[in-house]
């Protein structure tokens, strides 16, 4: 099985993505047709690129600069923001009460006036011995209809080449505002993904459907951080009753001193090929392709903010989407070693249950 996988691997980078280590960037918007044949039915990436991009159009590239601008705009606002004490939520932690127990654990999200959770997001810190926090605005089902509504006439409301070559308007438009210590760990979405960077920079790592094997899915207890006002300190606990998440293990910068140690537990990942790094910059357009792996670490402008927006359009479930179902399905090529946790290998095949989806709340 292993040399099956890796004749895999190698292929569909030769076949989909060409010889060369890059993301394709275009200077030009594609025609629908372009988009359509080059990129969607070949399940593959590019970069629109800031000379060209459509967001360089959008009244906001100059508008969101402003953070008096979004105050003013959004004063009557009231807004899903998600706290965490390090940055990394739908990520995979320890749980406090057991050490050698690892769990998947979300955000705690409270509904605040928009002008305080700019405030929150500038003053984020990652927590010390006692408080801190890390404050990211990233709910993520259509929130920037439902609750950035009044900045709707800034950008564009579709990205005009990808609803004609798909089809049908987005499902989705969301809107992310962050600093650099938000994180969004490795997972996967049913959904054809632009992602549109206004301010600050996104920098992605990615990795093909076909790379399943080397994400190390497994089943974790879901568990969720609570915060409390008071005091400033978290808690983590577990859901009851308990229910299982299914999301990928790997983290790609681990810290020095675990890096032998992840090398080790996920030979998969780290002896494999190359995964794919690319920067989006502002005025830049990501196409990310529906169930491509991506983890996402930001760098933000000069008054500390990240801002973009992305538009999910809904995949089309053909015959790729049986093909990796059933990919994900074989067994893994070897034995992983296991961490100390509830958790066990399980690759799931229902669009659902696939990681990634789970309240829909990642980039």
């Amino acid at each position: 099985m292993n040399s099956q996988l890796e004749t895999l691997w190698e292929e569909v980078r030769e076949l989909s993505l060409g010889t060369t280590p890059q993301i394709d960037r275009l200077h030009t918007p594609p025609t629908p047709l372009q988009f359509l044949r080059h990129y969607l039915s070949q399940n593959k990436p590019f970069i629109l690129s800031a000379s060209a991009a459509t967001t360089l159009q959008w009244p906001a590239t100059t508008l969101w600069t402003s953070t008096s601008y979004l105050r003013q705009t959004l004063s009557s606002s009231i807004v899903s923001l998600h706290l965490t004490p390090t940055g990394q939520a739908d990520s995979i932690a320890t749980l406090p009460s057991n050490p050698d127990s690892l769990c998947f654990a979300s955000a705690h999200v409270q509904r605040t006036p928009f002008s305080d959770a700019i405030d929150a997001i500038e003053g984020s810190h990652k927590r010390d011995s006692i408080t801190g926090f890390v404050a990211y605005a990233q709910q993520q089902n259509d929130c920037f209809t439902e609750e950035y509504g009044a900045l709707a006439g800034d950008c564009d409301s579709h990205v005009a080449w990808a609803t004609e070559a798909i089809g049908s308007l987005p499902e989705a438009v969301n809107l992310w505002i962050g600093n650099h210590l938000s994180e969004t760990s490795f997972h996967k979405d049913h959904y054809e993904n632009l992602y549109a960077v206004v301010t600050g920079e996104k920098h992605f790592v990615l990795l093909p459907p076909t790379d399943v094997h080397r994400m190390y899915i497994r089943d974790y207890p879901a568990a969720h951080y609570s915060y409390s006002q008071e005091t400033g300190e978290f808690e983590l606990e577990l859901e009851n009753p308990v229910r299982h998440v299914p999301w990928c293990s790997v983290n790609p910068y681990p810290f020095p001193e675990n890096k032998e140690k992840e090398m080790s537990e996920f030979p998969l990942y780290y002896n494999g090929p190359k995964p794919f790094e690319v920067t989006v910059k502002a005025g830049e357009i990501l196409y990310l392709p529906s169930m491509w792996f991506h983890h996402v670490r930001q760098t933000p402008d000069r008054r500390g903010l990240t801002i973009a927006v992305n538009y999910w359009y809904d995949m089309q479930f053909d015959i790729k989407y049986a093909y990796f179902n059933f990919l994900q399905s074989l067994s893994p090529p070897q034995k992983p070693t296991c961490r100390k946790s509830t958790s066990h290998d399980n690759f799931l095949t229902n669009e659902n249950e696939s990681d990634g989806d789970q309240n829909r709340s990642q980039e």
